[in-house]
């Protein structure tokens, strides 16, 4: 197609508004719900320009960016309303089309008002494909959204030209980690760290963070883990005209999302089962439950459904009733008018490490104030956040008693717990008893302190080779280290383990040593022997779901020492697999 086929396409498409918009969900996981629909945006279906790359180049060159993406926003509003859809409209918007000097600043709120769509049900999503250069324009456009309503989402994050200094400069409402990031997330610890560091920076600037691209049950799991709460991708849902409005059919069971090292309790203990006010309830009636209860801190506002709509906390209704006129103005009118949309829904089957990673990640959350439980998505009682945090800090002091001194890993009260865990979940794992192959003499000739680098270099390997929402790693003591693996790829990932050690033992010998492949050492007898390079010997047992019952923690263990003896009986790097039975 010539570049004159394309402009006139693109022309007809304008002057038609032949578009087709798409939606694909965004779902908060502790609460179980969809957060709102992204439109996405398609060119006529018989058409050259139906990829939306090829109709916004084709725009960009034709110096129609600003008014290709009006007819997008119309297209997914009008389908938006028409399709009746609920939570909030995610619409894509390049800064480049609002330093455009064509750009006529209040479009968008017009056309809204058209279709019957409040401005606080729209996200203005900055997708940036060229430099953006005049942070000071774009800032000043952003702020007359914002005025009228709108929130800001920055798409994207980490791939475009100037993303952090946008994230900076804006302070944008959400934040999209771009898929590079999240793509195999569960296998790359680098990625892992980038994630970590936007959680950090979003809590610093009152941002949510957003994944998108979810494709893997694995990633998901992982980003669960790290405490992301809303997600986007083909795993939960793809791009349709007639998008799912049930959250529950989209997302995977609860269970499903956490992982071994997960100490399984829900948040049953810490429910506390207060009554809560229909949204319509006059707001001198939320008065008189405060004073009836003084310890009674919030309360949760629910709509027709029994579902959370928003709180009332105590101190805030205290302060908005202190202002002059407020009682006689404002305690005939209904809850809604002071209650606080921005609050934390969790579902009651999570567990208490996920809860604690949300609560911590919320820049807004104070230590006094409640959360809600949900069960199914309906009003169950309120948690104290509180609560929450001494219970955690409970944990660590005991996975800190129990963790090995030199490593940090978990040791064999923790080892202990993970196994009893598995079995009574019935899990397919295999369970891997690594040792290190000349260790003892190693360390005699090279000292204690080398040993412990030794220690500390497999405990590193270890750790980066597991996917931590399904795996475990522990130290059972000296050079013997246990491993619970859940993933399908675990041979894959011994393999890539032994490669790691070996490549990274290097640095621990001297050059003859290295050179001849092997050192000279006394025995265990006083005598001097020759022995060959670090390697690792791993003992493993593959579980079937079915042999769980037949078994207990110490058998499993047992099963695990006796594979690592065969593995030991080989030179060198050696994998010995028996099957749990």
């Amino acid at each position: 197609m010539t570049v004159t086929e394309q402009l006139s396409a693109l022309g007809q498409i304008l002057a038609h508004g032949d578009l087709h918009s798409l939606f694909q969900p965004i779902l908060s996981l502790s609460e179980r719900r969809i957060l709102g629909y992204e439109a996405l945006t398609r060119g006529p279906s018989n058409s050259p320009l139906h990829p939306p790359v090829t109709l916004f180049a084709v725009a960009r060159h034709a110096g129609r960016l600003s008014e290709l993406e009006m007819a997008c926003r119309r297209s997914a509003c009008s389908r938006f309303k028409a399709l009746d859809l609920d939570g909030l409209l995610f619409l894509n918007v390049s800064p480049e089309s609002l330093l455009d000097p064509a750009h006529q600043p209040g479009r968008t709120l017009k056309m809204l008002q058209a279709f019957g769509i409040p401005p606080s049900r729209v996200v203005i999503e900055l997708t940036e494909q060229t430099p953006t250069e005049d942070f000071n324009l774009l800032d000043t456009a952003l702020h007359h959204y914002r005025a009228m309503g709108f929130s800001i989402a920055l798409d994207d994050l980490g791939a475009g030209y100037s993303s952090l200094r946008m994230w900076s400069e804006l302070r944008p409402d959400y934040v999209k980690i771009d898929r590079h990031f999240i793509d195999g997330i569960h296998q790359d610890a680098v990625k892992r760290e980038f994630v970590e560091s936007i959680l950090k920076m979003a809590k610093a600037s009152r941002a949510q963070v957003i994944a998108e691209g979810i494709e893997l049950p694995e990633e998901l799991a992982v980003l669960a883990e790290m405490g992301i709460d809303l997600v986007q991708g083909y795993l939960l849902g793809r791009p349709q005209e007639h998008p799912s409005r049930d959250a529950r059919a989209l997302l995977p069971p609860l269970e499903s999302i956490g992982g071994m090292n997960e100490e399984g309790s829900d948040l049953s203990a810490l429910l506390r089962e207060q009554p809560a006010v229909h949204e319509d309830t006059p707001i001198h009636e939320v008065l008189e439950a405060f004073r009836a209860q003084a310890n009674l801190n919030s309360l949760a506002v629910l709509d027709a459904q029994q579902q959370p709509v928003g709180i009332v906390h105590r101190h805030l209704l205290s302060e908005a009733l202190l202002k002059p006129f407020a009682t006689d103005l404002l305690t005939r009118k209904s809850v809604s008018r002071l209650m606080s949309g921005d609050f934390l829904a969790v579902e009651l089957g999570q567990s208490l490490q996920q809860v604690s990673r949300l609560i911590t990640s919320r820049a807004r959350q104070r230590l006094e104030e409640d959360f809600i439980i949900v069960l199914d998505g309906r009003y169950r009682g309120l948690g104290r956040v509180i609560d929450v945090l001494k219970l955690i800090t409970e944990l660590k002091i005991q996975q800190a008693r129990h963790a090995n001194p030199l490593t940090l890993l978990p040791g064999n009260v923790p080892i202990q717990q993970c196994l009893t865990r598995l079995l009574q979940q019935r899990r397919q794992a295999v369970i891997c008893y690594v040792d290190i192959d000349s260790f003892k003499p190693f360390n005699d000739l090279y000292g204690y302190a080398k040993g412990d680098e030794v220690l500390l270099c497999l405990a590193q390997c270890l750790s980066e080779r597991v996917d931590p929402t399904r795996d475990f790693v522990g130290h059972i003591g000296g050079d013997d280290f246990l491993l619970v693996l859940g993933s399908e790829d675990w041979r894959a990932r011994l393999n890539h383990l032994l490669e790691d050690f070996q490549g990274l033992c290097r640095r621990f010998y001297r050059g003859d040593h290295l050179l001849a492949g092997c050192f000279v050492a006394h025995n265990r007898n006083g005598q001097r022997e020759e022995f060959p390079l670090l390697s690792l010997s791993v003992g493993v047992v593959t579980l079937a779901p079915e042999a769980c019952a037949r078994l207990d923690a110490s058998q499993l263990a047992g099963l695990a020492s006796e594979a690592k003896r065969h593995a030991k009986a080989i030179p060198g790097y050696s994998l010995h697999i028996i099957e749990a039975e």
